[in-house]
């Protein structure tokens, strides 16, 4: 019999690379957070590293995010030095098609991760914690009683709606009308009736399919405009709404965005830019908590903390609380002579 414990001291050739991470997953997204052998990024600033990171590294974000190492869906983060005098990390947010602008997930689960393994010391009742995200800076919290994480939350970035009840054509579709929001990206809103598909497993292919669709059709007919930063002014992804299974929460969100990815979770600044939404119409007020579902029925709760302004809109403040659960620390390699080592992506 082959003692195949012997292969925990083999090790790779000098000549292959070596990423380590943690991974996690927050309302069942996950988050694969890179611990070592990524390269220093270059740039004073957190959009600066992004850049440079789309532009001279981006074979490495494909390589731990596409197959063999990945998958169509997965979700990663690399931490950088912050911006700002309060935060004590910058994140830079990556997935399936490159770079993205804001990420509640991925906050919620970067949070508990960093408290849960002692990465930042756990202080009871509240853990605070500041990070510099592209979108801006996020002040995230782990709720500790006894030595435990009992909740996870986070302030966002003002949120704010650009459009209610604006109408698109899409081809097959026809007329779709939808709400055009930012929670930290930008997201149109589709009540999942028109397209005659339900926020459920079973419809999931279609959904992909059909949000594409329409983020594409959106596109190319309307400008995104963020009063202060160009970077953010494209379309993220589209969320279908429906009414909740359970009865006790009140709707159910399921976002499509990148290049076709599917949310497992109910997706943190696609809540935010809904508490947007229902403040705008005067559905929520201040301090009033929703609970919104995702495909998997796992669940965000927000809330409308403060009104301000953001330029010439009027914008709320969200709170987003949510958890999320370390599930693995990996080591990968890529093998400079492998065919596939800069991975693939099927859908």
């Amino acid at each position: 019999m082959i003692d195949i414990s012997n292969l925990s001291d083999w090790s790779p050739p000098a000549n292959w690379r070596e990423i380590q991470t943690i991974d996690a997953h927050a309302s069942g997204e996950p988050l694969r957070i890179v611990i070592c052998g990524y390269p220093k990024l270059k740039g004073k600033t957190l959009l600066e590293k992004r850049a440079d990171a789309k532009v001279n590294h981006d074979g490495i974000r494909k390589a731990i995010m596409w197959e063999p190492r990945g998958h169509a869906d997965m979700y990663g983060a690399i931490i950088v030095e912050p911006d700002t005098p309060e935060a004590q990390f910058g994140v830079i947010f990556i997935h399936n098609e490159g770079y993205s602008t804001g990420c509640g997930h991925a906050v919620i689960a970067l949070t508990k991760v960093f408290v849960e393994t002692g990465l930042i010391p756990k202080i009871e009742p509240i853990t605070k914690i500041g990070m510099d995200v592209p979108s801006g800076y996020i002040e995230s919290y782990a709720e500790v009683e006894n030595g435990e994480i009992t909740g996870v939350g986070f302030t966002n970035v003002q949120s704010f709606v650009q459009q209610l009840n604006a109408t698109v054509d899409v081809s097959g579709l026809g007329t779709i009308q939808y709400d055009l929001a930012f929670g930290g990206a930008f997201y149109a809103f589709v009540d999942v009736d028109q397209v005659g598909l339900s926020c459920t497993e079973k419809d999931q292919n279609q959904l992909i399919k059909t949000g594409m669709k329409i983020k594409r059709a959106i596109m190319d007919s309307v400008e995104m405009n963020h009063p202060f930063e160009q970077e953010m002014n494209f379309l993220y992804g589209t969320i279908f709404t429906s009414p909740p299974q359970n009865p006790n929460h009140h709707s159910r969100n399921v976002c499509i965005f990148a290049e076709g990815e599917m949310d497992r979770s109910p997706t943190g600044t696609g809540v935010s830019a809904r508490a947007a939404i229902h403040h705008a119409r005067g559905e929520i007020g201040i301090n009033e908590s929703i609970t919104i579902e995702s495909i998997i029925g796992s669940t965000f709760c927000v809330k409308v903390m403060a009104t301000t302004t953001m330029g010439l809109y009027e914008a709320v403040i969200p709170e987003v609380k949510g958890d999320a659960f370390i599930t693995s620390k990996n080591t990968f390699w890529i093998n400079p002579s492998d065919p596939l080592k800069d991975g693939f992506i099927l859908r």
